[in-house]
């Protein structure tokens, strides 16, 4: 069986905080795998306010997700505060990859890392739309 590889970079364009709530919790005990996602889309809100984007507005459109990778490494519980960081690589005409990394404070071990494709969109037109300049201002990297 193969497993899902993500490479992350080596710098981050943010990172924050987030403790694992009881609704993060499955019947396993640990955070679910449906949380992961949704402890992501948190942490890109929040690093979409530093920047003073929403996904609604970058440049005069928004975001929508192409697909998502997930690698699970290690397990989360109840109570964990994790580190999350992201870093925007791979910046296209139409898009970007969002990479995130989560790992636990109290030992440091990675939880898992989250490859999001993301694609500009015209919500009012209903279609994808070019990458705004502000954007690769902020984030392509010479």
């Amino acid at each position: 069986m193969a497993r899902v590889k993500i490479n992350l970079p080596q710098c981050f364009d943010f990172s924050t905080k987030i403790n694992i709530q009881i609704g993060d919790i499955n019947y396993g005990n640990h955070l679910s795998n449906d949380a992961v996602l949704r402890l992501c889309h948190e942490v890109r809100l929040r690093f979409l306010q530093k920047y003073h984007f929403s996904e609604m507005d970058i440049g005069g459109c928004g975001l929508i997700m192409a697909d998502a990778s997930i690698q699970y490494i290690n397990q989360a519980f109840y109570g964990d505060e994790l580190n999350c960081s992201v870093a925007v690589t791979e910046i296209s005409k139409m898009g970007f990859q969002l990479m995130t990394q989560m790992l636990r404070i109290s030992d440091q071990k990675e939880i898992a890392r989250i490859q999001n494709n993301m694609v500009f969109f015209d919500y009012q037109k209903q279609r994808i739309v070019e990458t705004p300049n502000i954007w690769k201002e902020y984030f392509e990297k010479s």
